[in-house]
């Protein structure tokens, strides 16, 4: 009887493995393609689907197509595909090669004169077997974090591997990278994204997620993207995730910013002289826990596609323009922000 039931107990542990061991292997392939974040799945591997920049993009590949790539460093704001491009661009030149032939160092690592002198040092000296007019490319994100002595470092790096190694350098602000550096690099400014390119990808992730949204809802995205396109992604999967439906009123509850038909409703009032009504549109705002920095960004935005005059406009403008500077110098109370509507109220009187 011990002998038949432990030999029971062994094909009960045999059968369980064979049928669990198929299962698992196709489910973490569909799991990781499923639980990636947007902007990872719908990043672009070739250059024909980088939105937006489409001169600096077209020039790049014709880089890529030569084989002969300088030294790049592109600048731009924040989400507008300057890491994206240039892992297009190694992805051409090096193909199957590229994950030997390719050091990425983004600002999460330390990026001291230790790492120049080591870690990109001992890259560069690496032999990799590359057709001819190939080269390693060294990928540096978020250069202009980089210390003062890491690119001193670096500059003469560059010079004695050039016969073997390219940089690519991406950045926020390039005044913020030393001028021999961005003497032996050829220089790519990429700007913000409009609001079309940007409503044309976001139509695109939705028709493939089969995501239930509205114009409005869609034109908040792109309001709080601010031509930045990994904003607009993770928006819109946030609120995706969040309520099953993109609407504006969703978003912005995602997002937590003033909605823009308030603050257009209260600008109004401003240009009618109304400041009482004005002024309890802007409480209103207050009251829902909305800091002055939130507010006077939006009051900004929302004032550039404002259907008044020009001149007015302008006034505006130059109104919201002082009271954002006393709120980045600290004063950032409520009464700054109705001293801001009185003054927009005057002006549109005065006009």
């Amino acid at each position: 009887m011990a002998g038949t039931s432990t030999g029971e107990e062994a094909m009960d542990i045999d059968i369980i493995p064979s049928t669990s061991n198929t299962n698992p292997k196709t489910k973490d392939k569909t799991d990781k393609s499923t639980h990636l974040p947007w902007i990872e799945k719908y990043r672009p591997h070739v250059f024909s689907d980088i939105v937006g920049n489409t001169d600096t993009v077209s020039r790049l590949s014709v880089f890529a197509q030569h084989g002969n790539c300088p030294n790049i460093i592109i600048s731009g704001p924040p989400g507008v595909g300057k890491t994206t491009t240039i892992l297009c661009l190694a992805r051409i030149l090096l193909g199957p090669v590229f994950k030997e032939a390719v050091l990425e160092l983004n600002a999460s690592n330390e990026r001291g004169i230790d790492v120049v002198r080591n870690k990109i040092k001992m890259f560069a000296q690496k032999k990799v077997n590359l057709p001819k007019g190939k080269h390693k490319i060294i990928i540096l994100d978020e250069a202009d974090s980089m210390t003062d002595g890491a690119q001193q470092a670096l500059r003469r790096t560059m010079e004695i591997y050039s016969n073997t190694t390219r940089f690519a350098l991406a950045c926020n602000n390039s005044e913020k990278i030393i001028e021999p550096i961005q003497s032996r690099c050829a220089m790519l400014r990429y700007g913000k994204l409009s609001d079309a390119q940007i409503l044309s990808k976001v139509l695109e992730v939705c028709a493939k997620e089969n995501i239930s949204h509205t114009d409005d809802g869609l034109s908040a995205i792109v309001f709080t993207a601010q031509g930045d396109m990994r904003q607009a992604l993770n928006n819109l999967q946030s609120t995706y995730n969040g309520f099953g439906h993109v609407n504006s009123e969703n978003v912005f509850k995602v997002c937590d910013e003033p909605h823009p038909l308030l603050v257009k409703e209260m600008l109004e009032f401003c240009t009618d002289g109304n400041i009482s009504k004005a002024y309890s549109v802007m409480e209103h705002l207050w009251k829902m826990g909305y800091s002055a920095e939130d507010l006077i960004s939006n009051i900004f935005r929302v004032c550039k596609n404002l259907s008044i005059e020009e001149t007015l406009k302008l006034d505006f403008v130059k109104e919201i323009g002082i009271t954002h500077l006393g709120i980045v110098d600290g004063i950032n109370s409520l009464l700054q922000m109705n001293s801001l509507l009185a003054r927009l109220c005057k002006r549109a009187i005065q006009s």
